[in-house]
């Protein structure tokens, strides 16, 4: 690296419904695997670095993968997820941007490959996501002293769902820490989705994100949580709107047993990071 950059490493940046990401080509940096999640934790923070929910370094996945590109996601607290459903489209954005692979292409995740067909002149990406797991409906959990009604499904992470009558009145910061960190989810913790559900196609979300440990604008892998658990309940059709934070729409659909996430994804500026003012280990 510090013949080819000297201290200055190129970065992109993206955003999927207000869920943001720095990506990194480590096609060219070939940052070992064991300094990652250092970076994240000094690159992610928004007072101090690039500022973004989550990093992620893009490299050519192994012969016999099955997969053309491959990913290392982690959020911004440093810790490795297994998939994101927003990164996952912003990744598909950047790899057909830079030329890596074609319009369909499979990203390779901790989850498993995620197959990507990227629609660049209406700046929309749609993922199918690993198979959904683990859904468990109807847990009854002591949360701040109160009996909630909790639901639970893994869309390549842990998601959990708990409806409520209005969504932009729910404490997400405090009930959601609260659920995150229950006994009920240790030791991996849970992301948590609170769902106002408008009708059979349509939905209002908001989520705590494990990892980030705060509301985030978007989660995609949480909308896909939302819609598996809600058809789940007889409470959603085939294909779901969901309205984020951001005020964006994701948009979800489950096919032959398949998930899928749809939405924008956007290159927002690409620059260079000052390696040593952020204090980067290097190799």
């Amino acid at each position: 690296m510090s013949t080819m950059f000297g201290a200055r490493v190129p970065f992109y940046k993206l955003q999927g419904c207000g869920n943001d990401f720095v990506a990194i080509d480590n096609r060219v940096l070939r940052l070992p695997k064991e300094l990652m999640a250092e970076w994240a934790r000094r690159i992610c923070p928004r007072a101090f670095g690039v500022g973004a929910d989550g990093l992620f370094f893009l490299e050519l996945a192994a012969p016999g993968s099955g997969a053309d590109v491959a990913w290392h996601f982690y959020n911004a607290d440093g810790s490795r997820a297994e998939m994101c459903g927003n990164a996952s489209r912003c990744a598909g954005r950047l790899i057909h941007a830079l030329g890596i692979a074609g319009e369909r292409h499979v990203l390779l995740t901790d989850a498993g490959p995620v197959a990507i067909a990227v629609d660049p002149e209406a700046g929309l990406v749609k993922v199918q996501l690993t198979a959904a797991k683990h859904l468990a409906l109807d847990t009854k959990l002591s949360v701040q002293g109160r009996e909630t009604v909790v639901h639970f499904v893994n869309t390549g992470v842990p998601h959990a769902v708990i409806l409520v009558e209005k969504a932009d009145e729910v404490d997400v910061a405090g009930i959601g820490r609260a659920v995150r960190f229950h006994e009920h989810f240790a030791p991996a913790g849970t992301n948590v989705n609170f769902v106002e559900v408008a009708d059979k196609s349509r939905t209002l979300m908001r989520t705590y994100e494990r990892g980030v440990e705060a509301e985030t604008y978007a989660c995609g892998t949480g909308a896909c949580a939302v819609h598996v658990v809600l058809q789940a309940l007889g409470l959603a059709g085939d294909e779901l709107a969901n309205t984020t934070t951001g005020g964006e729409v994701l948009t979800t659909s489950l096919e032959g047993g398949r998930v899928f996430l749809k939405g924008a994804a956007e290159l927002t500026f690409t620059g260079e990071i000052n390696a040593p003012a952020l204090g980067l280990p290097l190799p």
